[in-house]
């Protein structure tokens, strides 16, 4: 009996034995054999951790609810009454790869050679996500002609047969419910012309996944993976015929989901801002789907929506790309700009989300987003970063400082990099972050890397003075390690030319000693930035891809140019530089640090047609 099945007796067992069973494998003891601090709290925090899953998974099943979600029969249908629409794009070009038997997804591209795709061994767990979550049948829609669409139907009687190398992975909810959501809404697609045969074994391989997905749904992990699940379920509900208890019991279940998820201010509760464009893809056509059905959307749906819209703006920089944070990487234009559409007020972003724990002051073409709050909750902290009083500054469509961010492909690769505060454009103390992950080998292939340590009080100040907009915030990250607060403030002159920083560190009690420990505050440059040093040690001078520059200065502290990457470039991750600027925090309390433009863009004329 595993410990994701909801039952309480395994969850409850590992909690109870944690703290006496993991004091020997790894952690500290003082000399007299008692366990440490650090190490009875790290133990304390994980039984904390399984007793959250334990006690979220059996609220999931019978809070409130007459009939559990995973009780609820689902019928195989006579018929489906709508398929919905897909919003994300589809590439007609992709079908004839995939019609000539090459399978690229991921960064990898695999040949059939006689096989089907399903019998290939993946190249990486993102290759086989892809190809059992069927988002490739849009690139075939796309293509829509009839060879296409007896590719599609093959393909997806292939997986009917037998799902093949790759079981466990598409039976992980998240991808087994975009496979529910893929066949539903490339359903007209797959089912014309489609024989007898086909139609019946398709409607009987759709409930029986539904099934599946209807009791894993509630033990899916936290965050997107089990919105998504549900938002399948409840797809199902509207799209198949015979279904008004699966439909009644998983809107419920959704309602409470975003109403728990989706944070006051329109936020995700895992502060990854790339769940809002993802979600809404599913939750747009979903609120169509209501109305095609001539239903009411539930109101926790709407609701949900009308919240996430203007957080879209929010994290936008003027090149229409998301900040990097909490696991954001490349944003696609295309799909951000297909979301817009449906943004009706198409207002000024909001400046202060408390809730999702984010900051924004705008000065007529700069803009800077900072993150001021404390790491998401520990259940939904998978993807989190420790990147607490971080920020990114752009101007106009010219993005100065970002963060690392994570890449399209090959995340497990740079998981561990790209969630360091050091990837980050904000202070570091003796090369630690500022947050602590989950580490060890058993615990960490059952509930992954959540964050177990971190920021639990973000305090944070705005206003307008002088000309210029302010903003400060602090976090205790490093009161238990090094007995220190850091504090960062921000100072962005309403002209638009000027952005004056400044990073102190303190103890914790008024009055105490600092530690001999290191910083290092990073700013990592968009690669687009080019760097020139000047003879002055203290500054450097940016030059941006349309003329304009700036100069960085710190006028206490030597400037080290350093090399960086940007996870999260189109294509990959792509080598940028970072600016650093290091000390010791007993020595050198107070840093303060100025961007300065010192030349405007150049307005390039526009090309006049000629001869030849």
């Amino acid at each position: 009996m595993g410990i994701w099945n909801g039952s309480a007796g395994p969850l409850q067992a590992v909690a109870r034995n944690l703290v006496g069973t993991l004091a020997g494998k790894g952690h500290a003891h003082t000399p007299g054999g008692a366990v440490s601090r650090g190490g009875l709290r790290e133990r304390t925090q994980l039984a904390t951790l399984l007793l959250e899953l334990w006690s979220q998974t059996v609220l999931a099943r019978i809070g409130g609810r007459a009939v559990p979600l995973g009780y609820v029969p689902v019928p195989v249908p006579e018929r489906l009454l709508i398929a919905p629409q897909d919003l994300r794009t589809g590439d007609a070009t992709v079908a004839s790869e995939i019609y000539s038997g090459r399978f690229a997804f991921a960064g990898k591209v695999m040949a059939l050679d006689g096989r089907t795709a399903f019998e290939l061994v993946p190249p990486s767990v993102e290759w086989a996500e892809a190809l059992h979550g069927f988002g490739w049948l849009r690139h075939l829609k796309a293509a829509n002609t009839t060879i296409a669409r007896a590719n599609a139907r093959a393909l997806v009687g292939d997986f009917i047969r037998d799902p093949g190398k790759a079981k466990a992975v598409a039976a992980r909810p998240d991808v087994a419910a975009r496979r529910i959501i893929s066949w539903l809404t490339q359903a007209t697609f797959l089912l014309q012309d489609a024989d007898h045969d086909f139609y019946r074994r398709f409607m009987r391989s759709l409930a029986k996944q539904v099934r599946q997905l209807r009791r894993m749904a509630s033990d899916a992990p936290d965050g997107y993976p089990r919105l998504i699940a549900i938002v399948a379920l409840v797809f199902a509900g509207l799209c198949m015929s015979d279904q008004p208890r699966l439909l009644k019991a998983a809107q419920k279940r959704l309602a409470e989901e975003l109403d728990r998820q989706i944070l006051p201010d329109g936020g995700p509760l895992t502060r990854n801002p790339g769940m809002l464009i993802e979600l809404l893809l599913d939750l747009l056509p979903l609120r169509q789907a209501f109305t095609a059905r001539n239903q009411q959307a539930p109101a926790a749906l709407m609701n949900a929506v009308d919240r996430m819209m203007p957080m879209l703006r929010f994290f936008r920089h003027g090149d229409g790309a998301f900040a990097h944070f909490h696991g954001m990487g490349h944003t696609a234009a295309d799909q951000l700009a297909t979301i817009l559409a449906f943004d009706d007020a198409r207002g000024a972003p909001v400046a202060n989300a408390p809730y999702s724990g984010y900051q924004r002051l705008d000065a007529r073409s700069l803009m800077l987003i900072a993150d001021t709050g404390p790491p998401p909750p520990t259940v939904a902290s998978w993807e989190a970063h420790a990147s607490c009083l971080a920020f990114e500054f752009s101007s106009a469509r010219q993005r100065i400082v970002i963060n690392c961010g994570v890449p399209e492909v090959h995340r497990e690769m740079w998981r561990q990099v790209a969630r360091s505060t050091a990837a980050h454009s904000t202070a570091v103390i003796a090369d630690t972050s500022s947050c602590r992950f989950l580490q060890g080998g058993s615990m960490t292939r059952i509930f992954g890397a959540p964050i177990v340590a971190g920021p639990k009080h973000v305090e944070v100040q705005r206003g307008t003075r002088n000309n210029a907009l302010l903003l400060r915030a602090s976090h205790d990250g490093y009161a238990e390690a090094f007995n220190l607060l850091h504090q960062r403030s921000w100072r962005l002159a309403l002209e638009g030319n000027r952005l004056d920083g400044e990073d102190i560190f303190r103890p914790v009690e008024e009055g105490g000693a600092l530690p001999a420990e290191t910083f290092a505050i990073r700013f990592h440059l968009h690669p687009s930035v080019t760097v020139e040093r000047l003879d002055d040690p203290h500054t450097a001078l940016l030059s941006l891809p349309n003329g304009e520059a700036w100069a960085f200065a710190a006028p206490h502290l030597p400037l080290v140019v350093e090399e960086s990457v940007d996870l999260a470039a189109t294509g990959g991750p792509r080598r940028t530089s970072q600016l650093v600027l290091t000390g010791e925090v007993a020595r050198t309390p107070r840093v303060i640090w100025t961007f300065v433009r010192t030349r405007e863009a150049q307005s390039v004329p526009p090309v006049r047609p000629g001869r030849g």
